[in-house]
């Protein structure tokens, strides 16, 4: 990679950096571009070298740190359980630490498709349930699910559950931790729904 890409990769953290800090504090409403350029000593045109609009960065944010928490999951260390779990807390926990207000942002940014003009981030919905997917998929081809796995039922299940929360956690206000409250779902429910499918080892 060359001195202008890196550089280039900077100033976009930067101004994923400097987005995110701001809408967290003030919501994206209440957010100008050139608050944000300003926190990141660039010109505002600088943003539009990156970025089309605002809402493209609370977009940008969940993309990266999804696939982040996917990647980990499906190489965490343990059963598929284990992996599964690693995967919808860490899902919550994530959210939770990037704070309400950027989620109540991206729900309110993503909820009519009609609205989001980024193909991928029309998408995050079928991301979220394929990240699933494939982890369940990995359990199947790993020997530790059965053959007959209903995967995208399972899929769509799951990511239902976790996008109930988050929906709840948001119109709550935060009154509890989404987080914690995945958790437990993980503890009290999830071996109800997937020990049908666990290849048992005598």
């Amino acid at each position: 990679m060359t001195n202008r890409q890196l550089a280039a990769l900077e100033t976009r953290k930067k101004l994923l950096d400097a987005a995110k800090k701001i809408i967290c504090e003030k919501g994206l409403i209440n957010t100008s571009i050139a608050e944000i350029t300003k926190a990141c000593g660039v010109s505002n045109g600088t943003f539009y070298t990156y970025f089309k609009r605002k809402e493209d960065v609370v977009f940008a944010l969940s993309r990266e740190m999804f696939q982040e928490i996917f990647e980990k999951a499906q190489n965490h260390n343990g059963t598929f359980m284990e992996r599964l779990v690693f995967f919808m807390i860490n899902f919550s926990g994530y959210i939770e630490k990037s704070s309400l207000k950027l989620c109540q942002e991206w729900v309110r940014n993503t909820v009519d498709p009609d609205l989001v003009e980024n193909q991928d981030d029309k998408n995050k919905l079928y991301t979220d349930i394929g990240s699933i997917k494939g982890i369940i998929e990995s359990g199947v081809k790993r020997g530790e699910l059965k053959a007959d796995t209903p995967v995208s039922i399972l899929a769509h299940t799951l990511i239902d559950i976790l996008y109930g929360e988050m929906l709840c956690w948001d119109m709550s206000g935060g009154a509890y931790s989404f987080e914690a409250r995945t958790k437990e779902f993980c503890d009290t429910f999830l071996s109800s729904i997937i020990n049908p499918y666990l290849v048992r080892k005598d």
